[in-house]
């Protein structure tokens, strides 16, 4: 299919990522050995109450008006991934959400994307936790939705070239990253690429002989650019009353998207953009609200992350070596790895992997397996290491905006109580069952 014989001079694709983090209850020397559990936060500010919060603010009126965009303009479509803890937490504490997000998918014209299940950074520590983790959402896509994803997205949207082979050997095809100038040189993001094709290490190799979805390794696999400008525009600048572009209306933020060449502006951002980062009286749900039917107007249309790749031939390969992320002017991993408390936090909890793995083999209760098995992942989930970021702290930027801490010593702090808890617990086993019964 052209652009031509559907009559659009380019098309958007709309990726939204939805996540909550399981959040940790505050954990001091005294809680050692009991069993209020690590998951559940603190009055008032429970995971609970994240949940009903952003449920209320953001997530449910902007499943409402999709649903209405969706009824109301047949060329409207849109993309979501939805970590694995989110849509547990939602199973739990707001069904509603996830009866919501089943009727956006039953349109057909919403497609689901693969993730980490714990939205984790286990690329980085551990091939075999993360095929896993792949594995895991893939199915509870499936148990919720009837979908099988075909594109994947990393967590932050971290990539380089070696994951992009990863995922292309496990049988996906497509995968999303930031259209980040350093790497694109001159090339512009408004077109599909592929990752340069190569082979991997026979380890890795081995992994994905277990783990991957289908053969398609003699493929290349396509690469989805995020438009940083333009989905920023909307996901951070849109309330900014020091914004030079502020207020920015629907045929503004249009005229920029006909302005732009290429073949699809790829806005990607995370979902509480709507209600949440950008408060309902800023005009958010307004502006989108009204943002489909100009776009339209305009010619311009709408693809799915699969449509895209299928319709739209890959114009080049961009060589990404190094890991990039969608976070921060850095563009890198530094946002969770970049001072010594993240570092030493994540290496803490992904040396236990070999302990945990083999544990789970000597207990024959598949409950305690699991919670056995939950728990350590549950404490991989990035968001832990994002509250310990030191960067911009001073300035109240957007780190310190989500983080249920006071400081990132004390989410450090507390982190680490939790982690030295479980490491005790995991080296007496016997005692295991009646612990992990309270988490």
């Amino acid at each position: 299919m052209s652009n031509k014989e559907n009559n659009y001079k380019k098309s958007v694709c709309f990726y939204f990522q939805v996540h909550q983090p399981l959040r940790l209850t505050q954990f001091n020397y005294f809680n050692k050995g009991n069993t209020k559990g690590y998951f559940r936060g603190d009055l008032p500010h429970t995971n609970k109450f994240f949940i009903e919060k952003v449920g209320k603010k953001s997530y449910h009126p902007t499943n409402n008006l999709l649903l209405d965009l969706l009824a109301k303009h047949k060329e409207f479509k849109c993309s979501f991934s939805i970590s694995g803890i989110a849509l547990e937490q939602f199973e739990k504490y707001d069904p509603s959400l996830i009866e919501s997000f089943q009727s956006l998918v039953k349109t057909r014209r919403v497609e689901l994307l693969s993730e980490t299940y714990y939205h984790s950074l286990s690329w980085i520590y551990s091939k075999q936790e993360f095929a896993e983790q792949i594995i895991l959402h893939r199915k509870k896509i499936y148990k919720l939705f009837k979908k099988r994803p075909k594109v994947f997205r990393n967590t932050e949207l971290i990539y380089n070239n070696e994951l992009a082979n990863f995922i292309r050997k496990m049988g996906f095809d497509a995968i999303l990253a930031e259209g980040w100038d350093y790497y694109l040189k001159s090339k512009s993001p408004n077109f599909v690429y592929n990752a340069p094709k190569f082979d991997l290490h026979p380890e890795d190799e081995k992994i994905i002989k277990n783990y991957k979805i289908k053969d398609r390794a003699n493929r290349k696999i396509a690469l989805l650019l995020k438009n940083y400008k333009l989905s920023d525009d909307i996901a951070f600048r849109f309330s900014d009353i020091n914004w030079k572009e502020h207020p920015l209306s629907v045929e503004k933020f249009v005229d920029w998207v006909e302005q732009t060449d290429g073949e699809t502006i790829n806005l990607f951002m995370d979902y509480e953009t709507f209600g949440e980062h950008q408060w309902e009286d800023s005009g958010i749900f307004k502006f989108l609200e009204l943002l489909p039917a100009e776009l339209i107007r305009r010619g311009i249309g709408f693809r799915t992350p699969s449509e895209t790749v299928r319709d739209f031939e890959a114009r080049d390969e961009i060589d990404i070596h190094n890991l990039i992320s969608w976070a921060d002017i850095e563009r890198d991993l530094s946002a969770w790895l970049g001072n010594k408390m993240q570092r030493h936090a994540a290496d803490q909890i992904y040396k236990y992997e070999q302990l945990v793995k083999s544990a789970i083999n000597t207990i024959s209760d598949k409950l305690t397996k699991r919670k056995l098995l939950s728990t350590w992942r549950k404490l991989q989930t990035s968001d832990h290491f994002y509250y310990m970021s030191t960067k911009y702290w001073n300035d109240g930027d957007i780190h310190k905006y989500f983080s249920p801490y006071e400081s990132p010593y004390d989410a450090y702090i507390n982190y680490m109580n939790v982690v030295g808890d479980f490491s005790d617990k995991l080296k007496q086993m016997v005692s295991y069952k009646s612990y992990l019964k309270n988490d």
